[in-house]
């Protein structure tokens, strides 16, 4: 069965705890004269009978019901009556995988009863209903006081969000100053984690905007003290949505910063590279340089080798002497060369 805990409360006490839904239904007839009474079904994963069943008993608008039906509904407040429908987005971060699992938590509040339809199994209920039953004068106040616990828990879970989120952004921290190349794809994944939960949590402030309009509006029926408890889950999902947008932005600059590094080493090894083509290109103009001169006594010295009888240095007693100045003053002259246009 989908209903994981059904109970009809009276001033605040849990009277009955009816085995099906049928019997709640009756049984919260009956309690009607006894008190300030209401029914808190909570429903894991329920079909759509269920639902419909329990839609049929206290009047839930079609739009609602249906909204629960498809699920993937955005975090919101809506009225229909005496009805007010609230879907909640719980998180839960998974360190490992660096992935933030969102469930989806629907409410259905009217003035004789409080259903939570949870499509996950976190966040646990039966730790929120336990909590309320030992404080009765605030359970006393009726499907609000459900609706401040569930809140309470959902926001309560966020911090070991952030704290996750805040450990892995310090390790990309220190992968972006120590040059690791991969952090780039672990950046992006980690933005897209954010932004889903940015969009989990922003909407908060909407839904907070709506319950002070209503306690405002039941100022004299509403307990101060199930207000100020409202104002400090707030205060506290506030603070999340700060850190959230603040992780958005630490994680576009961290992406600038990235790219900036990547060309600052891009360049400094385009410098580098010149630089060595620069030594390079130097040691090839000394190489070809000295070769350029050691070649023109080899090419005078090739021409007087070949020995042709027609040569008319051959004969001449001052041949030896002239070839060997011939050679000296052409690698001179190549030397003088070269000197000048600092390849040498």
């Amino acid at each position: 069965m989908s209903v994981v805990d059904n109970a009809i409360y009276v001033d605040g006490r849990r009277k009955l705890a009816p085995s099906s839904l049928d019997t709640a239904f009756s049984a919260l007839r009956s309690c009607s004269d006894e008190g300030r009474s209401f029914a808190w079904i909570g429903m894991l994963r329920p079909g759509k009978d269920e639902i419909d069943a329990v839609a049929r008993e206290f009047g839930l608008h079609e739009l609602a019901v249906e909204d629960t039906v498809n699920q993937h509904q955005r975090p919101k407040l809506e009225r229909y009556g005496n009805t007010v429908f609230v879907v909640l987005r719980p998180a839960r971060y998974v360190d490992p995988v660096e992935v933030i699992k969102l469930g989806e938590l629907h409410l259905f509040l009217g003035p004789e009863f409080a259903i939570t339809v949870r499509h996950a199994d976190e966040p646990d209920l039966a730790v929120v209903r336990k909590h309320l039953e030992e404080d009765p004068e605030l359970l006393a106040h009726g499907p609000y006081a459900v609706l401040w616990g569930v809140l309470d828990r959902v926001v309560d879970d966020y911090q070991p969000v952030l704290e996750g989120l805040q450990d892995d952004i310090d390790q990309i921290e220190e992968q972006v100053f120590g040059g690791d190349a991969a952090v780039s794809k672990r950046i992006y994944q980690l933005s897209r984690e954010v932004i889903a939960f940015y969009r989990a949590v922003e909407p908060l402030r909407d839904i907070f905007a709506q319950l002070r309009w209503q306690f405002g509006k039941n100022g004299d029926t509403t307990d101060v003290e199930l207000r100020r408890r409202m104002r400090d889950v707030e205060d506290h999902a506030t603070r999340v949505l700060e850190r959230v947008e603040n992780f958005k932005t630490l994680l576009t600059n961290l992406v600038n910063v990235q790219a900036t590094l990547v060309g600052q080493r891009q360049n400094e090894e385009m410098a580098r590279l010149t630089e060595a083509g620069f030594e390079q290109n130097e040691q090839v103009k000394r190489i070809s340089s000295w070769a350029a001169i050691a070649f023109a006594p080899t090419l005078v010295a090739g021409i007087y080798g070949m020995n042709f009888d027609s040569m008319p240095e051959l004969h001449w007693a001052l041949g030896y002497p002239f070839a060997i100045l011939l050679m000296v003053l052409a690698g001179g002259l190549l030397w003088v060369l070269f000197k000048r246009n600092d390849w040498l």
